[in-house]
């Protein structure tokens, strides 16, 4: 399975921005996919994540109410709608996919087998 995530690019502070996942060689079928982000000098943290059967999200507390992760059956797709962003949520966000991962592991970046190229997201203040 390989993934692409585009979508980024620079945004000024407080406005919105969507990236978006897809995949080639291979369908989502009983994946967990998740949104991660590495800033610069520091290590990759997740972001969102869905389980592509039956939609069920999970987001860490530092975007919780501001990143809204979904996901689109019929093509194939994942997006990362990220509202009110800020300057600290610049970084380069990667898309990632793995199976069989339980709920407390959601967030563990080790936990993702495929994992996008990653695209930049600059906020600018």
């Amino acid at each position: 399975v390989q993934l692409q995530a585009c979508g980024g690019g620079l945004v000024q502070a407080g406005n919105s921005l969507r990236l978006s996942c897809t995949t080639s060689g291979g369908t989502f079928n009983s994946e967990t996919l998740g949104w991660f982000r590495q800033a610069p000098g520091k290590g990759r943290e997740a972001v969102a994540v869905i389980r592509w059967s039956g939609g069920r999200t999970y987001y860490p507390d530092s975007v919780k109410g501001r990143f809204s992760i979904t996901r689109d059956e019929a093509n194939n797709a994942m997006y990362l709608h990220m509202n009110n962003l800020a300057p600290e949520d610049t970084a380069v966000y990667y898309c990632a996919a793995g199976t069989g991962i339980v709920y407390w592991d959601v967030f563990r970046s080790s936990s993702y087998v495929y994992w996008g190229q990653g695209t930049l997201v600059t906020v600018s203040s």
